[in-house]
């Protein structure tokens, strides 16, 4: 399955392609824990995304918490939606957003039933016939791992049917990306990266060579946004923000990153598509490398 790629997009499968700064929606919802924006300001903030250019939201069915969800809010802003618009989304051990809470060995939604069920949320709640692009996204736990290759089983056998379009994972290994191409085409990883978390360099890597995206979740440090004198000394030089910095290291990182910054500030959401028209210098790539 083939891929193209500019300085400025990715191609999911070779047939998808996006802006490669979109625009994740959980921080619309609080989920799973945070403050939150007012319903009005939500849906302010996914049409002006859509008004940047943006063209790949990243959003979950259990990305909801006390009657606000995310697939709710993108549907009540953006439908019907634009031509151009994909929208990818996540299955995994979660069902319903409250199964946070459960035990990893008690959450359902690696069983068949679980992963129908989630797809089928998906579909109703976004108001779609087919979903653009499934992330199976396994756990935290060892308790989430013995059900891989049969939950991605289960996953290709919904895209024959028509429900999917293209198949990603989630929270996994090398190892993992590894078993996952085995079982089935897949094109895209979406795992924890950023400036200060490279644990993933290598697979970073094997992505690209493979023509897979590497999709970062929290890519300015999540729930401890990142601090440091190298990201400032070259914010400052620049006259951007820290997170603008980070966003603009991982494009300049590897053609195949495409980026998901949540927020719920339609300021923030500004700066993070105005991060791709940053360019940073060789000497600020060494900076940052320090």
């Amino acid at each position: 399955m083939s891929a193209t790629v500019t300085d400025q997009q990715w191609s999911f499968g070779g047939d998808l392609a996006v802006e490669r700064i979109g625009y994740g929606t959980m921080k619309l919802t609080g989920w799973p824990r945070g403050e939150r924006p007012g319903r009005d300001d939500a849906l302010a903030i996914l049409r002006r995304a859509v008004e940047l250019g943006v063209n790949h939201l990243d959003t979950s069915h259990y990305y909801a918490r006390d009657g606000v969800a995310a697939n709710e809010l993108i549907r009540t802003a953006l439908h019907p939606y634009p031509a151009d618009l994909v929208i990818v989304t996540k299955v995994g051990a979660l069902v319903e957003g409250d199964d946070i809470t459960r035990p990893p060995e008690e959450q359902r939604g690696l069983t068949p039933d679980g992963l129908r069920r989630g797809v089928e949320a998906n579909l109703r709640s976004l108001g779609v016939d087919r979903l653009d692009v499934v992330n199976l996204r396994m756990g935290d736990s060892e308790h989430t791992d013995a059900p891989f290759e049969a939950a991605l089983e289960t996953l290709a056998a919904l895209r024959d049917e028509g429900l999917i379009r293209y198949l990603g994972v989630s929270n996994v290994g090398p190892d993992q990306v590894a078993r996952a191409r085995a079982v089935t085409d897949i094109v895209c990883v979406q795992n924890l990266y950023n400036i200060a978390a490279r644990d993933d360099d290598p697979l970073v890597d094997a992505c690209a060579e493979a023509g897979l995206a590497y999709v970062p979740f929290f890519p300015v440090g999540g729930y401890r946004p990142l601090t440091a004198d190298h990201l400032t000394a070259v914010a400052d030089r620049l006259g951007a923000t820290v997170p603008q910095v980070a966003l603009a290291w991982l494009l300049a990182r590897s053609s195949n990153i495409v980026l998901i910054p949540g927020t719920g500030s339609r300021e923030h959401l500004e700066q993070n598509v105005a991060a791709g028209r940053l360019r940073l210098t060789e000497h600020d790539l060494a900076l940052l490398a320090a």
